[in-house]
């Protein structure tokens, strides 16, 4: 009872890209920073150039969250989560499950609201989560080819067809104007 907290500090300890060598190992609450900005930026761009009525923070503090079921479960690699509906499905289940027990590690009187920000639903907010986790996964892919890891290329190439595909103007956006000052150097962008 109220591990919670304690819990969501281990996620400095999960690392991914598990079947991928990595010159620079990324853990999920590296991660999670990341798409919390960027999704927290997607909204920005939605509501300033796409005329939407987004919730920026709300947005943001959904991908902080959006792998914490991984300090129970750890990172399964894409393609092993993937490979076969059973496996996705029950993978979904076992997700369901630790955020069960993450939520049960709160005082009760708290789930409620942890448990808007824990556990996906179908709401339009989560979309941007997800165009987030693979921008950030994108530009993890570019990082590590820019530093002669040719092991995330094709990596990188599904990716940004899975981002294209995703059809979302403001992840369209950033691809375009921000993701390109990820992969130049401190004195390129002075």
């Amino acid at each position: 009872m109220n591990n919670f907290f304690g819990l969501l500090s281990r996620m400095k300890y999960i690392n991914r890209w598990g079947l991928m060598r990595n010159t620079n190992p990324e853990n999920i609450a590296e991660h999670s920073l990341d798409v919390a900005v960027i999704a927290h930026a997607l909204a920005v761009i939605g509501n300033t150039y796409f005329d939407k009525n987004l919730n920026p923070e709300r947005i943001a503090m959904l991908g902080v969250m959006h792998d914490s079921t991984e300090i129970i479960t750890g990172d399964l690699p894409t393609p092993i989560k993937y490979f076969a509906p059973q496996i996705r499905d029950a993978y979904k289940e076992v997700e369901s499950v630790a955020a069960g027990k993450l939520l049960g590690e709160l005082p009760e009187a708290m789930r409620a609201e942890y448990e808007k920000i824990l556990v996906p639903d179908d709401s339009e907010d989560w979309k941007y989560v997800k165009a987030a986790d693979k921008i950030s996964a994108y530009i993890k892919c570019k990082e590590e080819e820019n530093m002669g890891n040719v092991d995330f290329k094709k990596a990188k190439d599904t990716i940004k067809k899975q981002i294209i595909k995703m059809d979302l103007e403001e992840a369209d956006f950033f691809m375009d104007k921000f993701v390109p000052s990820y992969i130049i150097t401190l004195d390129e962008i002075n």
